[in-house]
């Protein structure tokens, strides 16, 4: 479960996020919609104690992340728009690797099966990194997001930059992590993706979320229309 209350981020005379009160529940994909600057990326960065609040706090699984950062931060698996990966080694040794960081060990062929059930290409499992296209990348975030049993999945931008089918393949491992009871926050500038993917959507503009909904409440002409006239506002 991730929970912010109150949360508030200022730099100076600026605020980057102003007093966000959200929840996202177990089996939860929350989708933060908004323009750059709206806020999405901080919300993202203060759940993973890369900054600060200035005010307010933020829980993960009822921890306080400012309190009980080490223990909050084992908790995630986080994936940025573009994920940083070792280009001269494999898929697989790059899933090895991060998972030794943590102390996790799998045999080659557990590694191989959790890249595979991840949507990549048994073919491209053994070859560098150096040769991937952005979307085979983000399958290998997925594949240790997986091998680290983490319960809670933070995404900012991850699809943005993707084909259509590597977008779509990517929302397909979000929902079979949904099906494990992972709670989602995702920030993301796709409205088609939000609505198809997400269980809950919330539109942020100038660091406040002005809007939450589920998303079944909603078809995508009403979210684009929606979207539109805040964007305007």
């Amino acid at each position: 479960m991730l929970e912010a209350k109150n949360l508030t981020k200022k730099y100076g005379n600026f605020t980057a996020l102003n007093e966000l009160n959200l929840t996202v529940n177990p089996g939860d994909i929350f989708c933060l919609l908004g323009a750059n600057g709206a806020g999405k990326s901080t919300t993202i960065n203060l759940f993973l104690n890369f900054i600060a609040p200035s005010s307010g706090s933020v829980f993960i699984n009822s921890k306080d992340v400012n309190k009980y950062a080490q223990e909050t931060k084992s908790m995630i698996s986080y994936i940025p728009e573009n994920l940083m990966l070792y280009t001269n080694l494999t898929g697989i040794e790059n899933l090895e690797f991060f998972c030794s960081l943590g102390g996790l060990k799998y045999t080659k062929i557990e590694l191989e099966k959790l890249i595979i059930d991840a949507g990549l290409q048994p073919e491209f499992i053994h070859q560098r990194v150096k040769n991937y296209s952005k979307g085979m990348r983000q399958k290998i975030g997925i594949a240790l997001a997986v091998a680290r049993k983490s319960s809670v999945l933070l995404l900012d931008e991850p699809t943005s930059g993707l084909d259509p089918k590597a977008s779509n393949e990517f929302s397909e491992l979000l929902l079979s992590m949904k099906e494990k009871g992972v709670t989602t926050l995702m920030a993301t500038h796709d409205l088609f993706r939000a609505k198809n993917t997400g269980t809950h959507i919330g539109i942020m503009k100038g660091g406040n979320l002005i809007e939450e909904f589920q998303s079944d409440n909603i078809n995508f002409q009403e979210l684009e229309r929606m979207y539109i006239n805040h964007m305007h506002n």
